[in-house]
């Protein structure tokens, strides 16, 4: 199976893309939606998450995000101990879906492919981009947060200028109409690639 990382910064329209490519017929996992559901569905993601953070790490409703989300801003490391928990899961999770799909490539849409290594297990890698302006300003319309908020979230993730240099593909995600353009030329230079 052909596995095409899909990444991009934080509103760059990763989502939107990963949508143009399953309305193509490509199968796409979304590894953070993926990962949510374990972080609730698996026994062993939960008692190893509640021996990292203790019995708060999970309420009724599920995972206790904003108790998480405090313990690892004060302290980076458990966002690192977090995702060696969450991140193997993810990935064996992703083998055993990929295999089940009948189709010429999958995509695995990941927001930090390459902050993670993950784009070592990919084939190919297409990077998401858009000015800093209109991801700001996509961010503010979508989410209840800040602009200063936003500026520290990109400053975690590696630069699109890095992560371009390491991606066969790149897709501008400006307006509708070009973006879903590129889309296609993507998707059939893949097709294009696995025919030979």
């Amino acid at each position: 199976m052909i596995v095409v990382g899909l990444t991009g910064g934080i509103g760059s329209g990763k989502t939107t893309v990963a949508k143009m490519f399953k309305d193509l017929g490509v199968p796409v996992y979304i590894a953070d939606d993926e990962a949510k559901k374990l972080m609730l569905e698996s026994k062993t993601i939960k008692q190893e998450l509640i021996q990292l953070f203790g019995e708060n790490a999970y309420i009724k409703e599920g995972l206790n995000k904003p108790f998480i989300a405090n313990i690892i801003f004060n302290d980076k490391s458990y966002l690192q101990k977090m995702n060696q928990i969450v991140h193997p899961r993810v990935a064996e999770h992703f083998k055993s879906w990929a295999i089940k799909q009948d189709a010429p490539y999958v995509i695995k849409e990941v927001a930090i492919l390459f902050e993670n290594g993950g784009h070592e297990a990919c084939d190919y890698v297409i990077t998401v981009t858009a000015s800093k302006e209109i991801r700001i300003e996509r961010l503010l319309e979508r989410d209840e947060t800040s602009v200063e908020k936003i500026e520290a979230i990109m400053k975690n993730q590696w630069s699109d200028e890095e992560k371009i240099k390491r991606s066969q593909f790149v897709i501008f995600n400006n307006t509708l109409e070009e973006t879903r353009e590129q889309v296609l030329k993507v998707h059939q230079e893949i097709i294009r690639i696995l025919k030979f």
